[in-house]
Order: C-alpha cells, then structure tokens, then sequence
C-alpha cells in the first residue's frame, strides 16, 4: 500500500512571523497612500467655461466678429482684467489660461462667454471652483475701468476636457501647443506637433508641391502660381500634421479656384482658393487661421512667422518636418529700391524678411502662410508665400501675396 509522504510540523519562529506582518502592513500604507496622492493630491487640469453681461454698450453686430476691432478691443480689455485677478489672487499657483471666446450683443449690453484652466487636486476640486466663481464675482463688482457689468450675470460651470478642446478649436488663430523660446525655411527651426495648426501641404500626385493655409473646415487659401502645371483637383490632395509622409490628416480636393487677375509666369494676383470634396474634424493640430479685416494695417517692423516644407537652402535638401522661421514686415519703399526689387513691388504684395537677408521662404513653401499674432497671441494670416529673388539673398528679402488686399475677394469666393 502507498503512504503519502507528510510534512513534519514545524513551528515558524515569531520574528519572521513579524517581519511578513510589518511587510504586508508596508505594502498596504505604501498603496493607500498612493490612492490618496492620485486621488486627492495630485494636481489635474480642470476645465470651466462662464459667462457675464457688460452693460450699456450700445448694440453693434461686429462685436460677434471675431476678427472685428470691436470684438479685440473688449475681449483684450476683459482677459486683462481676469489674468490681473486670477495673478492677484490665493489661488494663483492653480491659475493656468482664461480667455474669452465669444462676445454676443444684445441689446444695451454684450454677454462674454469665457472660458478657463485650473489645476488643482480632485478633492479640492469644488473649493477652487468656488473659489474662481468668487473671484470673478468681485472683478466684476469692483467694475472694470470706463465698463459696467453686472455681477449677478455671472454664471461658471465645469467641463470636460474633450468640450473645452472643442471650444478652443472651434475659434480661428488658436493655438493648441505654444514655443517655450519666440519662434525661429532657411535660417529656421523645426515645428512642434500642433504649433502651426493651419498649416496643409498641398500635394500634386502624391508629392508635397507648396504650402496652404485652412481659412474654414472646407477651404484653404494657397498661391495661383501652384497651379500653373494643372489645376484639376484630381491631381491634388491637402495633407496636415508636422510631416508630409505620413500625414497626420488628410483630405481630397474638390475644386481650384484660381483668381481672375492672375497671368502665369506673373507675380501679381497670386492667390488661389482649395475647396475640399468634405469638412476637416478641427482638433488640437488641426484647425483654422484667422483672416484679417479688409481695413487692418500690418506695420513695418512687426514680427511675424512664416512656415513651410521648403528647402532648407537655394536649390538644398528639402526638410521631413515642418520648419518655421521669424521675420519683420518690411516698408514697400524699401523693397522697392534700387539695389532691392527695383520698383517691382505693388500695394497688393507685402514684403518681409531681413534686408541682411540669411532667413526667408525658399522653394517648395510657396502657397504657405505668413502669419501675424496679436495682443492676445491670436494668429492672423497677413501673407502667402509668393516670390523672391532665390532665398535668404542680401536685399532680396522674400514677397508674399498680401492678405488684406484679397479680403473681400475670398469673401466671395468662401463666404468667409
């Protein structure tokens, strides 16, 4: 008959007895802590979206455009007062962005909707809500220099993360992801993912070909000398994201709307609309510039940013990432002189760049954005990558299809 084998009993000495019972305690302290850190302490970015009237404002439909010098005035005069309050205030190390996004008159008054970002621990989540409400509350009470509003208007409510993105997309010239320096195409630097979100690559069978600027979910604008090879949409596709290959979104053409003015192998009337065969989803990476008033005037000296796939030199290699590159509006005169353009340079172009020359546009970023931001780091599109005397040359800064000068006329074309 078969006998099992037995274990002899063996009694477990009590300090290792002890040492598993302090282990498991170690273990259980160490993990509930770790609920209570994530839980309670550690910080997340919250999301609220509000409203308030500003009285005795007398009723003008531009405040609802968000391009209008109306709309920017109020809107910079109210986001200052908000940053001033949040800064001042016990709750500033939680404070992360306000902004409004949209001003509604009606009426004697205009309501501002607004919109912001917290951070702070989940169990203080309420608290700091709270806190914000009363905070805003006393903004309002306290008036805001020659503006009266009404402090019982206000109205805070949380959102979501994915309802604010929403939001913020939804408005032209926002961007989701910021340079941490200012923004240094030839003599440039690579592009975040995000930083320049209008930003397309307009492709001719398959291969990147110039640059263009989404102005709507359905159009974008471009320069007309794109198309002097064909213009059958066919041939086109419109690609977003840092790399041309492989995109991060892309989209098919459905029409070319070249301008009535233009004459191939000439420079003035360059621009062109893309209309695509559907909408663009906006997202974080993916959304709309603004387009400036007919009547806005970009002075000489301004900063602004122009991005593309260009060569990275006169007739050079060519980038896999989207570059971007700082310059200056330069005076028409300027470029117009002798040793420059020599009187080549017309009212309905713009020009920019450095007379000392080194960063410009080059081959491949025609068609591409020259872009503008205001006092409350909104983005303009103030030009189109057009023409120049090869890149980065000494007097021979780079020419861009003016922006303002064709306002109306992309009006028509989009209802835009």
């Amino acid at each position: 008959m078969y006998r099992p084998v037995t274990a002899s009993h063996t009694s477990v000495p009590l300090w290792i007895v002890a040492l598993i019972v302090f282990g498991v305690l170690a273990i259980l302290g160490i993990t509930i802590g770790l609920l209570i850190h994530f839980l309670a302490v550690e910080n997340r970015t919250n999301y609220y979206q509000g409203s308030f009237e500003v009285l005795d404002i007398p009723y003008n439909r531009n405040y609802e455009r968000e391009t209008s010098q109306e709309n920017n005035y109020l809107s910079k005069i109210l986001e200052t007062k908000m940053v001033d309050a949040f800064q001042n205030s016990d709750i500033y190390r939680q404070y992360i962005n306000s902004q409004v996004i949209t001003l509604v008159p009606d009426g004697n008054s205009v309501t501002a909707h607004i919109w912001l970002v917290f951070k702070d621990s989940r169990a203080r989540k309420e608290n700091t809500r709270r806190r914000i409400e009363s905070i805003l509350r006393q903004m309002l009470r306290s008036q805001l220099g020659s503006l009266t509003t009404d402090p019982t208007s206000l109205k805070l409510v949380e959102i979501s993360k994915s309802n604010a993105e929403k939001i913020i997309n939804s408005r032209c010239g926002r961007r989701a992801r910021i340079s941490a320096t200012h923004d240094r195409i030839k003599g440039g630097s690579t592009a975040q993912e995000g930083e320049w979100p209008w930003q397309a690559s307009l492709k001719m069978n398959g291969r990147h070909y110039c640059g263009a600027t989404l102005i709507s979910e359905v159009f974008l604008v471009t320069a007309a000398h794109c198309f002097t090879k064909t213009d059958n949409p066919k041939n086109f596709a419109v690609s977003f994201g840092t790399e041309v290959t492989p995109p991060y979104m892309q989209h098919y053409v459905q029409q070319i709307i070249i301008h009535e003015g233009y004459i191939k192998g000439e420079h003035h009337d360059d621009i062109a609309i893309i209309r695509l065969t559907e909408k663009v989803l906006f997202k974080n990476y993916v959304h709309r510039v603004c387009l400036p008033e007919a009547t806005q005037i970009f002075l000489p000296g301004e900063g602004v940013v122009v991005t593309g796939w260009g060569a990275l030199s006169y007739d050079g290699k060519f980038p896999v990432l989207l570059q971007k590159a700082p310059v200056k509006i330069i005076d028409t005169n300027t470029c117009n002189a002798e040793e420059a353009y020599d009187g080549m340079i017309q009212d309905t172009m713009l020009c920019a760049g450095y007379v000392e020359g080194n960063i410009d546009a080059c081959q491949g970023d025609s068609g591409g954005p020259l872009v503008y931001p205001n006092s409350r780091n909104i983005w303009y599109l103030v030009g189109i990558v057009s023409w120049g005397d090869e890149c980065g040359k000494i007097n021979k800064p780079g020419i861009y299809t003016r922006v303002t000068a064709y306002r109306n006329w992309i009006t028509s074309k989009t209802g835009v």
